[in-house]
């Protein structure tokens, strides 16, 4: 799990843009200036970044090609894989149903899902929604996800068995005990939103997140049509363009809530905006105050709730919220400062040391362009 290298400093903000959250952007000339000499340092077929306010898109840019060994150029309103980013939209879903009084963080996996549960040990079956999604619950990183992939049913129905899986595998610690990073707690914790909405997370994920924020562009998997240059291509890592693309070239959608989601930087700047409005205690986003800052309160003394790694950054003027998502074939990475009003996105489509480099140098350049590094 990449922990958040970026360190700044600084004291400045960028002025509102007054139709921040009404008009796409095209591509923003100076922003794409910046990001080139990176995607090129760090051989990115693609590399895109945006500016956010609680006002919604600043400016955005998106600089390189589709496809290596192409000219076909990225472009702005192109589509990105967020992978774990996904993570903080789950908790979203999730967080709206302890509002409607559907869970508490405290409840636990045998209360929603008894039978499923019935014959594991009471370590596990006593496991809470919070321990998931602090990565605390002393769950295993992955099962193996193309073989439960290959189970009879939906995705919410393999998810059921993905649960019935994990209740018989051993734990690797006490839950609420140690901090392990675990995809598998995310699928978990989703399962049981499922089991007590009796709901498919798609549809609730859909139905809390994207349609209020107006997010249009959002999907799950892999993007692109099969065999064309239509969105940007995955690759793996040294700019090696993947074998295939499209929906299929993904992680399984039994995975979903831990990381499948796809949708354009204008729309991932619609619900970093929501975060920065809740955590601000404006109005408008899709939470009460109260829930935004229990999701961004890390529980157990450790530094990770509700999909964000929670740290100090000087140029954030307190506490910065931040995390980043992969499939091995694309990178994405979020910052939000709060106290600042003010939050930066950067994706490429491409995995690896380099991706995960450059996404970081493309937001400290525009925390810089933003006016926060003095």
């Amino acid at each position: 799990m990449w922990r958040g290298a970026l360190i700044l400093s600084g004291c400045m903000l960028l002025a509102p843009h007054p139709q921040a959250s009404q008009t796409p952007m095209a591509n923003d000339r100076k922003i794409a200036a910046l990001l080139e000499p990176i995607r090129a340092k760090r051989h990115l077929p693609a590399l895109g970044a945006a500016i956010v306010t609680s006002a919604g898109l600043q400016t955005l840019a998106v600089t390189g090609v589709r496809k290596a060994a192409t000219d076909v150029a990225a472009m702005p309103d192109d589509l990105w894989h967020l992978g774990s980013d996904t993570k903080a939209m789950t908790a979203v879903v999730i967080a709206k149903l302890v509002e409607q009084g559907k869970l508490t963080w405290d409840t636990t996996i045998e209360a929603v899902a008894p039978k499923v549960v019935a014959n594991a040990k009471p370590a596990f079956a006593g496991i809470t929604l919070q321990q998931l999604l602090a990565h605390r619950a002393g769950l295993v990183a992955n099962l193996d996800w193309p073989k439960i992939a290959r189970t009879p049913g939906s995705p919410r129905e393999q998810r059921i068995e993905a649960l019935r899986i994990a209740a018989s595998t051993k734990l690797s610690s006490t839950p609420g005990t140690k901090y392990e990073y675990s995809n598998l707690g995310y699928v978990i914790a989703a399962t049981m939103a499922e089991e007590a909405a009796d709901r498919a997370w798609e549809d609730m994920i859909r139905n809390v997140v994207f349609r209020p924020l107006g997010i249009t562009s959002a999907g799950f998997g892999g993007i692109g049509t099969p065999g064309q240059i239509d969105q940007p291509w995955p690759h793996l890592e040294n700019r090696r363009p993947a074998p295939e693309n499209g929906p299929d070239e993904d992680n399984p959608a039994v995975m979903g809530p831990a990381g499948t989601v796809h949708m354009s930087l204008a729309d991932w700047a619609k619900f970093a905006a929501d975060q920065l409005r809740g955590l601000r205690g404006q109005s408008g986003a899709l939470l009460k105050p109260a829930t935004y800052a229990v999701m961004h309160t890390p529980p157990f003394g450790g530094d990770y709730f509700c999909g964000w790694l929670v740290t100090d950054r000087p140029w954030a003027g307190g506490p910065a919220y931040t995390h980043a998502g992969s499939n091995t074939m694309n990178y994405a990475v979020i910052w939000v400062a709060p106290r600042k009003d003010f939050a930066v996105l950067a994706v490429t489509n491409q995995g690896g040391t380099d991706a995960a480099t450059g996404t970081d140098e493309a937001a400290a350049a525009l925390i810089g362009y933003a006016g926060l590094l003095k």
